[in-house]
């Protein structure tokens, strides 16, 4: 592991960050990750680093030659890397270090399921990959101009992508059921009224300058009617009220596909939960937890998020609402961060959108997927932004999500 302190790296000015301090960040971030995959290795010895073969989770192996190879793929490998999201994705790529490098960890030719049967290099090969890739990048990284976002765009793009592979690992570890010592627990917070904010021109999205993901381009108004929302996301004891009312019994209160995956499940609380009236007990990473009530209620699907609105009267934000409130309310009390929260909104390309190169990652689930705003207690500092877009299926629960309410 490199030993190497980063000061000031881990805040959302990284977007904007010089060749400096993008040194600094991306070795932080390669530190944080060969902490997780020790964590797994000290968790999983008995089983090789094998999971199981569900969606929620992927092999810690590959998951591992995967941030090697991504930075790899897109920097040291990459001729059009100056270009930044102008490069052609297409274009002919140099050789990895690593053989095999694209047979094993390129997610295009490795789909998810195939992932548990493809022959990986042995982890200490893994670990070396990883090592020698980040020092290529940062050799290359020296010579990049500090003052041109196009030709520091990757840099940047490799620094997220970890930093997001870093949380997978987080969800990976709560489904696994281990702690790693690397993670705290969202905040309990004291109930506020709710904001009302008056209707407004918003400007939705990123204006150019610094970073920005494909899906957060281009900023364009959206006109919000007046609305009020939450100062802070659902908690325990809010939704332990909805349960006690028989909120999972009621097929009312769900969307038709909600419902019909309630019943495969016969679930009748959010996930991880073994006890929810007189007090929640949730199993957390592998402990069996009384949780304070003032917590924000976690591992909640969108469904059960808009099956709770349902039952209260209200309604899911609508992600320019909470792209709003998020930036106005800051002084008012509204708090975000702890919980990744689901929006009404299903994810979809703003007006004028164009593909980066890395196409797969928005396009893929324009239209299938619900947005997610905000940040989790696992999210790293510099990941946190009121624009950032996460996306998933409404019927998944493995995040560390859950939500808050408008008036209807």
């Amino acid at each position: 592991m490199l030993d190497i302190e980063a000061p000031n790296v881990d805040s959302a000015r990284m977007r904007r960050a010089g060749k400096e301090l993008l040194s600094l960040a991306l070795m932080d971030s390669r530190n944080h990750t060969l902490r997780w995959i020790a964590a797994y290795e000290r968790a999983l010895e008995a089983t090789a680093l094998n999971v199981p073969q569900v969606d929620e989770l992927s092999p810690p192996a590959w998951e591992l030659g995967h941030i090697g190879w991504f930075q790899e793929r897109w920097i040291a490998r990459n001729v059009q890397r100056q270009r930044g999201a102008r490069c052609d994705p297409s274009q002919a790529r140099l050789a990895s270090i690593l053989p095999d490098a694209d047979r094993c960890f390129d997610d295009a030719q490795v789909p998810h399921p195939q992932r548990w049967q493809v022959a990986l290099p042995e982890l200490q090969a893994i670990r070396q990959y990883l090592v020698d890739t980040l020092e290529t990048t940062l050799e290359l990284l020296d010579t990049t101009p500090d003052d041109d976002d196009e030709a520091l765009y990757f840099y940047r793009l490799a620094l997220f992508h970890e930093d997001m592979r870093g949380e997978a690992f987080a969800h990976m570890s709560q489904t696994l059921g281990f702690d790693a010592g690397l993670l705290g627990s969202p905040a309990a917070v004291n109930p506020r009224e709710p904001l009302l904010f008056p209707a407004t021109a918003w400007q939705l999205g990123c204006e150019p300058g610094g970073f920005v993901f494909d899906n957060e381009k281009w900023v364009h108004q959206v006109a919000i009617p007046e609305f009020e929302i939450d100062a802070q996301p659902v908690s325990w004891g809010q939704f332990a009220e909805f349960v006690e009312d028989g909120g999972y019994d009621q097929p009312a209160l769900w969307h038709p596909q909600g419902w019909d995956e309630l019943q495969r499940e016969g679930r009748r609380c959010p996930r991880h939960v073994d006890q929810i009236r007189h007090g929640v007990l949730q199993q957390r990473l592998g402990r069996l937890m009384r949780v304070p009530l003032a917590q924000p209620a976690l591992h909640v699907s969108w469904y059960e998020a808009d099956a709770w609105c349902r039952w209260a009267g209200r309604r899911l934000p609508t992600e320019p609402e909470w792209e709003a409130a998020a930036h106005q309310g800051a002084s008012r009390g509204f708090r975000w961060g702890d919980v990744w929260e689901w929006t009404a909104s299903t994810f979809q390309p703003y007006p004028g959108f164009a593909p980066g190169p890395q196409r797969e990652y928005s396009q893929a689930a324009f239209g299938s997927h619900k947005v997610l705003r905000g940040a989790s207690f696992a999210t790293r500092g510099r990941m946190r932004s009121a624009k950032f877009r996460a996306f998933e299926r409404p019927e998944r629960d493995h995040l560390f999500c859950g939500f808050r309410s408008c008036a209807i």
